[in-house]
Parts: structure tokens; C-alpha cells; sequence
């Protein structure tokens, strides 16, 4: 079984991270999300791990071959102990190819049996990233064009507290 491994903060999960991860099923049997808690960025996060972990869920509930999982755990030992050959990135623009070139030298440094498989965004997703969204979204702007509706629905809902 092909086995690859989807990481991000994913916070929010966008429409561009969605078709990412469906062709990337396309590519292997099973695709597992994996919500990244990175404490470096702990006070900027709009969701918890709980919370992003859940709203995955929401989103791949009825697609067969994904799993969620969480971890605060560097992804690429984490991947290789869930069996994965391949961790998934998305890249929309140069700027996305540099630094995911030196995080894949790090991954081939610590399991260097861990391929990178990089797939590029749809031109209608190149400009969606979480911190766009979330941008966009402080400014009271409509973004349910770019975020799966659950997501959609857990901002609006963390908006009204």
C-alpha cells in the first residue's frame, strides 16, 4: 500500500489544501492528514490542534482512503513510523519552492528514505494561503469561496465569542 503523508497547520484548512490532497489520492492508496502543532507558532494559531484536527475530519469524513492524525512531533519521524514513503507539499509560487527546498533537505537528512512529492496549485488556488484567509477574513471580508463550508461554519462560530 502507497502510503503518503499530508502535513500543515492547516489552520484554516483551505480550498487549495482540499485539492492538494485529493490529487495527491489520486497518487497513492492512503493520504494521511496530519495536523502539525508547530510551537513556534502556538500564540498565532486562530484554531487549536483539537479544533483543526476536527474540522479535517468534517472535511474528509466521506472520502475514502484519508486518515487525520495530530502531532507535535517533527513530521518527517512521525510519517516514517505511520509507514508513509512520501510526505505531500503544495507549492503556489517560487517563493513556496525555495523554502520547501531547504525543508526537504532537513526531512532527507533525518529519513532519507522519505520521498517529497510536490504538487503545484491550480492557478485559482495560487493566491490561498491560511494566512491570506485569515487576513481576509479579520477584515470582514467574504471567504467562503475558499475554505471547504465546515471550515467556513468553525470560523464564523469562533468569530462570535
Amino acid at each position: 500500500m502507497k502510503i503518503a503523508v499530508y502535513p500543515g497547520s492547516f489552520d484554516p484548512l483551505t480550498n487549495g489544501h482540499l485539492d492538494v490532497a485529493l490529487r495527491a489520492r489520486k497518487i497513492f492508496d492512503k493520504i494521511i492528514i496530519m495536523v502539525a502543532d508547530n510551537a513556534a507558532k502556538s500564540g498565532r494559531y486562530m484554531f487549536t490542534a483539537e479544533e483543526r484536527v476536527a474540522m479535517a475530519k468534517e472535511v474528509f469524513k466521506d472520502m475514502d482512503g484519508f486518515e487525520v492524525v495530530s502531532t507535535s512531533k517533527l513530521v518527517v519521524k512521525e510519517a516514517k513510523k505511520l509507514g508513509a514513503q512520501a510526505l505531500i507539499r503544495g507549492l503556489r509560487a517560487v517563493t513556496d519552492y525555495e523554502a520547501e527546498y531547504q525543508l526537504h533537505e532537513v526531512n532527507e537528512y533525518l529519513e532519507p528514505e522519505i520521498d517529497m512529492v510536490y504538487l503545484m496549485a491550480h492557478k485559482d488556488q495560487a493566491f490561498v494561503s491560511s494566512s491570506n484567509i485569515k487576513e481576509i477574513f479579520y477584515q470582514h471580508e467574504d471567504v467562503s469561496r475558499l475554505v471547504p463550508a465546515p471550515v467556513f461554519q468553525a470560523m464564523k462560530e469562533k468569530e462570535g465569542k
